[in-house]
């Protein structure tokens, strides 16, 4: 179901016409003049990922104890991840001419770390979800101790892998303490920690602070991280930032959209933007932080068609099914 379908887009934006952009070459355009370049969307997602799984099959190998490793490799190999996080920091990388390999260990990082936090978030104290990535939840397979070690697991081994794998003969030992930190803020007590406290204890007037931390946090450090690994300039950072979180919002919220338009009047409960302001506000939100994404990405023009991978996460933000932070 795209997006495009719910709300109404000035002529200088482009809307897709068909519900499945992945599958087919897609037209990006990178401001508010008209723009030629063939950007083809799946070629790109889909050999990127398929690096990407790669380097954290072999980063997560079965080794003693058994148990663990087959629960991290469950939950950070599972087949319903969309590897987004790990994506958006590659294409941040790339923006500025460098070497994807560079970047990699990084980018599996920042999905390890996801990971362990999506493991710690469907426990029974927390969201007590039965399922994840389009399989069993992992203490629902594995054990609420195990989950738990798992969880732990994975954030220790994210930050080891950059500090082990990165070339450091391309990136500067400076440049990873900076990305560690980025990482370390962003999952703290600050950061994403803050926004999985606050919807425990949900108040509707705590809506926008929680999806800004929840979902927010997420896609900042991503193209953050891609930034400060090229050693982009403190103003590209900030623009990076200000870009990554407004998509990193924008699809949770369209996927909120989503899913009223499918559920109808089921969907009257919940802790979800839609479910405290309504599906004609989400809308208008989302336009929004989609118009406040190109703005940031309109000021990094100067990289030419090295910024339509970060161009067509704000597209297709708007056109798919669904997407998981």
């Amino acid at each position: 179901m795209a997006f495009s379908t719910l709300s109404t887009y000035s002529s200088n934006t482009y809307i897709p016409k068909t519900s499945s952009p992945i599958n087919r070459r897609h037209t990006i355009r990178c401001s508010s003049s008209p723009i030629s370049t063939q950007f083809d969307i799946k070629t790109y997602w889909t050999a990127l990922i398929k690096e990407i799984d790669q380097k954290l099959n072999d980063a997560v190998p079965l080794q003693h104890p058994k148990p663990i490793h087959e629960s991290m490799r469950y939950s950070l190999l599972a087949d319903g991840a969309k590897r987004a996080p790990t994506v958006m920091c590659v294409s941040a990388f790339e923006l500025f001419g460098g070497n994807r390999v560079a970047a990699m260990p990084t980018a599996c990082a920042l999905e390890m770390v996801h990971a362990a936090s999506l493991v710690h978030n469907e426990l029974p104290c927390m969201d007590d979800a039965p399922s994840r990535r389009d399989q069993p939840s992992n203490h629902s397979k594995f054990g609420v101790n195990v989950a738990i070690l798992t969880g732990d697991s994975l954030f220790t081994l994210g930050f080891r892998h950059i500090v082990a794998q990165t070339p450091t003969d391309i990136i500067p030992h400076d440049r990873l303490v900076r990305v560690i930190t980025e990482i370390a803020r962003t999952f703290g007590s600050t950061g994403m920690a803050a926004g999985r406290f606050l919807d425990l204890e949900f108040e509707p007037n705590t809506a926008n602070f929680v999806r800004e931390k929840k979902f927010g946090e997420m896609g900042q450090c991503s193209a953050a991280c891609g930034g400060l690994l090229a050693g982009a300039s403190d103003d590209e950072i900030q623009r990076l930032r200000k870009y990554g979180k407004s998509v990193g919002v924008l699809y949770q919220i369209v996927d909120d959209v989503l899913e009223a338009k499918t559920d109808g009047e089921r969907k009257k409960e919940g802790k979800s933007y839609v479910s405290v302001h309504g599906v004609e506000r989400a809308m208008e939100v989302a336009e929004g932080l989609r118009s406040q994404a190109k703005k940031e990405l309109d000021g990094l023009e100067k990289y030419g068609d090295n910024i339509l991978p970060l161009h067509s996460f704000v597209d297709y933000a708007v056109d798919r099914g669904s997407i998981d932070w």
